[in-house]
C-alpha cells in the first residue's frame, strides 16, 4: 500500500506509530462505541491499512513503536491470521464493522476494551502480556480455543450476544464464548461479564484465578458454563453469579475455593450444578437461594463444603462425595433431610460420610444421631420380619444409640413388678427353706437371667401374677438382646 493513499485519519494513526503515540478521535472520554456505524471518514480507518501498518511499520530511532488508537471506525476486515507483531496492538473505544482475525498469530498485547466487535477470531493465538476485552459489546462468536496468553485474560463488564436470541438454546449451536483448552498464564477476569448463550472453558488451565464475581450467563435449557476438566492455579470466585442453564464443572481441579456465595443457579427440569469427580479445597454456596435444578456432587473430594439446608434442591447425587468439614456447623436433624433427596435412594456411604464430618470436629452427639438415622433408614430397605426386629431395637434402645432408653423400660418393669409383688407376695415352694421374699430382688431375677439373688427359684407366682412373671421373663431377654446387639454395634462404628 502506497503512503499518499491514506486518508488523513489513517495518516495520523500511521504517523504516531513508530513512536507508540496515542491517538484519540474521540469528542469526549464518555462516547459508547455501539454508535459507531455513524461515525464520518474523519475517523475512519480501514482494516488492510492497520494490518500493514503492524507489519511492515518501522519504528523510529530510540522509540517503542506501537498501534494505539481510540474512537476509530474501522471498516473491512483486521486479518491477522498467522502474523507475528513484536508490538502492542491497542484498539480502545472502536467500533469494528467485522470481526477480526489473529487465528494462529503471536503477538505482544492486544487490547481491544470498550470497543464493539461482531465476534473475535482467535484461536491458537499466541499473546505475550495480555488479552483486553473489557466493557466490549461483542454481537457473534469469541474464539479463543487453544490460545496461549502468558498474562492475564481480561473480560470485564464485556457484554455478549444478544439477549433476544438467548431465551432458548439450540444444543448444536456454536457456544458464544470459548476458551476451551486455552492456556492463561495468570488470571482470567471476568466480573460482572453477560453472556446471552454458551460459554465454554473446558480443559483450559489458568495458572491463577477466575474471577466470575457477577457475572450473567444466559443458556436457558443449555449449558451456561461449560468448564469440565478446568484446572485452576488458586480460586475460582463466582460470587453473586447468575447462571440460566447448566454449571458443569465435572472433573476440575481447583486447590483453593470454588465460591459461590449468594449465586443463583436456573435450570428447572435438569442439572443446575454438576461438579462431579472434582478434587476442591473449599466449596462455598453461602446464602446461595434453593438451586432450581438438580445437584450432581457425585465422587467429587472437598476439604471444605459450606452450604445451608435450604440450598439443597429437591434431587440430590452425592453418591460418593467426600468432604472432611461440613459447614456452618448445625445440628443433625437439619442436614439429615438432604440426604433423603438422593436419587438413587438410600445410600449407606452419604450417612458415613455426614458422621465423619460431625466426628471431625468433635460432635459425638450428631454423629450418634447420623448413625440413628441411617438404621432407620435402612430399616425401610428390608423385608417386613427384618423391619419388625429393626423396629424393636429403636423403641427399646435406640439401636444402641440411646442406652438410656434400656434403662428407663428396665426402671418401669421393676417399678411394676415392686409394686405387684409387694402388694401380694408369691407363695414360697418350700416355707422352711425359702429365704425372706424381696420383691425388688424377685423381679431383678425374673427380668435378667445373668444375675440370680436366689428369689426366682424359692417362690412360684399364680393367676395373674404368673401372667407378669412370663412378661418380665420374655421382655428382660428382649432388653438384654436388643441392648447387647446395639451396643456392640455402636463400638464397630467407633
Amino acid at each position: 500500500m502506497e503512503i499518499n493513499e491514506l486518508t488523513p485519519a489513517e495518516r495520523r494513526v500511521w504517523d504516531a506509530f513508530p513512536r507508540g503515540e496515542g491517538v484519540d478521535f474521540r469528542p469526549s472520554p464518555d462516547e459508547d462505541s455501539s454508535e459507531g456505524d455513524s461515525w464520518g471518514p474523519e475517523r475512519t480507518l480501514r482494516a488492510e491499512v492497520i494490518t500493514a501498518l503492524v507489519l511492515s511499520g518501522a519504528p523510529a530511532t530510540g522509540q517503542v513503536p506501537g498501534l494505539n488508537v481510540r474512537g476509530a471506525r474501522i471498516t473491512g476486515k483486521l486479518d491477522l491470521k498467522y502474523a507475528i507483531v513484536p508490538y502492542g496492538i491497542r484498539l480502545r473505544g472502536c467500533w469494528f464493522e467485522r470481526k477480526p482475525l489473529v487465528h494462529g498469530a503471536q503477538l505482544r498485547a492486544l487490547v481491544l476494551s470498550d470497543s464493539t466487535l461482531p465476534g473475535l477470531t482467535g484461536a491458537t493465538v499466541s499473546v505475550d502480556i495480555a488479552l483486553r476485552l473489557s466493557c466490549c459489546r461483542i454481537t457473534g462468536p469469541v474464539r479463543l480455543q487453544g490460545a496461549r496468553i502468558s498474562g492475564g485474560l481480561f473480560i470485564r463488564r464485556a457484554v455478549l450476544g444478544d439477549p433476544d436470541a438467548s431465551d432458548g438454546q439450540d444444543p448444536d449451536e456454536e457456544p458464544l464464548l470459548q476458551i476451551n483448552h486455552a492456556q492463561i498464564g495468570t488470571d482470567v477476569i471476568a466480573m460482572d461479564l453477560t453472556v446471552h448463550g454458551r460459554t465454554r472453558v473446558n480443559g483450559a488451565v489458568v495458572g491463577g484465578q477466575v474471577n466470575l464475581d457477577g457475572a450473567r450467563l444466559f443458556a436457558p435449557g443449555g449449558t451456561a458454563l461449560h468448564a469440565e476438566n478446568l484446572t485452576v492455579g488458586t480460586d475460582l470466585r463466582a460470587m453473586r453469579m447468575e447462571a440460566r442453564g447448566r454449571v458443569n464443572l465435572s472433573g476440575a481441579r481447583i486447590p483453593g475455593q470454588l465460591n459461590f456465595a449468594h449465586a443463583r443457579f436456573v435450570n428447572p427440569g435438569g442439572v443446575a450444578l454438576r461438579a462431579s469427580s472434582c478434587v476442591i479445597g473449599e466449596v462455598w454456596l453461602r446464602s446461595c437461594p434453593r438451586l432450581r435444578g438438580e445437584v450432581n456432587l457425585r465422587r467429587s473430594t472437598f476439604d471444605l463444603l459450606h452450604i445451608e439446608p435450604d440450598t439443597w434442591p429437591e434431587r440430590i447425587r452425592v453418591d460418593g462425595l467426600t468432604y472432611r468439614t461440613l459447614a456452618p456447623h448445625l445440628p443433625a436433624e437439619q442436614r439429615l433431610p438432604a440426604l433423603e433427596r438422593e436419587e438413587s435412594g438410600y445410600l449407606p456411604y452419604a450417612y458415613e460420610q455426614l458422621c465423619a464430618a460431625y466426628r471431625t470436629v468433635g460432635d459425638e452427639l450428631a454423629a450418634r444421631t447420623v448413625q440413628l438415622a441411617k438404621l432407620r433408614r435402612h430399616r425401610r430397605t428390608q423385608p417386613r420380619h427384618a423391619r419388625l426386629w429393626g423396629l424393636l431395637q429403636d423403641v427399646t434402645v435406640g439401636y444402641g444409640y440411646r442406652p438410656m432408653r434400656a434403662a428407663g423400660w428396665l426402671s418401669a418393669l421393676l417399678l411394676t413388678g415392686w409394686i405387684a409383688y409387694g402388694l401380694e407376695p408369691p407363695p414360697a415352694l418350700k416355707a422352711d427353706e425359702s429365704p425372706q421374699f424381696n420383691a425388688v430382688f424377685y423381679t431383678i431375677d425374673l427380668m435378667l437371667p445373668i444375675i440370680g439373688f436366689g428369689q426366682e427359684g424359692a417362690f412360684a407366682p399364680r393367676g395373674r401374677y404368673q401372667w407378669l412373671s412370663y412378661l418380665l421373663i420374655v421382655t428382660g431377654w428382649i432388653l438384654a438382646t436388643t441392648t447387647a446387639a446395639g451396643v456392640s454395634r455402636s463400638l464397630r462404628r467407633q
